[in-house]
């Protein structure tokens, strides 16, 4: 993977000190999170600081205040553990039921930027849980970060709308999608197409939007067939051979259950060595800052949520883990002071949008109260 770095149009000069001083803020995010288990300590390469440092346009409290709620996040949802079958008692439920109809899968394909594809069929939808659509959404996230090539780090999404009726709308489910994707997958999101939504789906779009961010419904296109425009916008990101029929391509075979399983099976495999440090891609990309990591722990825990602190100080793993960053700590002292209101709280927001298809990934932006957001 990459680091995400991004470098100036101008002259090599300029592109190195740029690049300096992306580095050094990488550090210091890192230096602010403090010490961390081994899982999320690899999860905290220098790609990944630098996605969340993207997200909030490199401003360090608010992408350290990010990446200290997504650690949290992490430790306490697990998604590295979620399997397609459950193997073992401790294992959490198996979420292989949730792919029958193939309303999510990953594409045997990547688009010509080597990015991974993910297919969505709203009109599949086989589940009424809340909970259970977004671990599989989950698991589905991190299976396609599992087979990014090592010179990618963003997806795309094709969502299918064919069969779209009323009853496949929920905003609950969107709302949740949305925080989990840009909250805790940072600039994961490179392009989202849309294909062939009905009329009735325009209303719903502007319900939706205020819960996405404004670049990253740039990121979100919709493509219709009778649009003559239509297969040179296809042609332009797919290879047409590969590209299923559904999307105007070449491929008739589609989706098949037996098969898939076998993949993610398959891929499922892969995921312990993926989480152990020898062989995570992003280990060459990691620095060692064993020396600069300060003494005493940092408390990665919210003030605002009493019932989980208690949890993290009962754990073993995050006992010594502070999600808390400094300026949060100085919040959460003035509202211990304050005779009316103790509760301090941060928020995030997501992405959307129409016109037509270009190839440019956009970066998110600064959300309405300072948080945004797309491993």
């Amino acid at each position: 993977m990459s680091t995400g770095l991004k470098n100036s149009p101008s002259n090599g000069h300029e592109k190195s000190s740029t690049c300096k001083e992306q580095q050094e803020k990488i550090n210091e995010v890192r230096r602010l999170i403090g010490p961390l288990p081994d899982k999320l300590s690899i999860y905290c390469s220098d790609a990944s600081v630098a996605r969340h440092l993207t997200a909030r346009n490199w401003n360090v409290k608010k992408a350290t205040k990010m990446l200290k709620e997504t650690l949290k996040w992490r430790s306490e949802y697990k998604p590295e553990e979620i399997r397609w079958l459950k193997l073992a008692k401790w294992m959490e439920e198996h979420i292989a039921h949730e792919a029958e109809t193939g309303k999510i899968y990953r594409a045997n394909y990547t688009d010509k930027h080597g990015r991974t594809v993910l297919i969505m069929r709203p009109s599949c939808q086989n589940s009424k849980s809340t909970k259970g659509q977004i671990k599989y959404l989950v698991y589905c996230m991190e299976n396609a970060v599992l087979n990014l090539p090592p010179d990618q780090e963003q997806m795309v999404w094709l969502i299918d709308f064919h069969g779209f009726n009323l009853s496949n709308i929920s905003v609950k489910v969107t709302r949740e999608t949305a925080h989990v994707l840009q909250d805790h997958y940072p600039e994961r999101l490179g392009l989202a197409i849309l294909y062939n939504p009905p009329k009735f789906f325009e209303p719903f779009w502007k319900v939706v939007k205020p819960f996405l961010e404004p670049k990253t419904c740039n990121k979100v296109k919709f493509v219709y067939s009778n649009d003559p425009n239509a297969k040179k916008i296809m042609e332009d990101i797919f290879d047409m051979d590969k590209l299923e029929s559904a999307f105007g391509g070449n491929d008739t075979v589609g989706f098949n259950i037996n098969k898939y399983a076998e993949r993610m099976r398959e891929d499922d495999k892969k995921i312990p060595s993926f989480w152990t440090r020898d062989s995570h891609p992003s280990r060459a990309l990691q620095p060692i800052l064993i020396n600069e990591l300060p003494s005493a722990p940092i408390n990665l825990q919210s003030d605002s949520d009493a019932s989980d602190k208690e949890r993290a100080e009962n754990s073993p793993s995050l006992a010594h883990i502070n999600l808390e960053s400094d300026s949060d700590a100085s919040d959460k002292e003035k509202a211990e002071n304050s005779p009316s209101d103790g509760v301090n709280s941060g928020g995030g927001g997501g992405g959307g949008g129409g016109g037509p298809v270009d190839n440019n990934v956009l970066d998110s932006n600064e959300s309405r109260n300072g948080a945004v957001g797309t491993h």
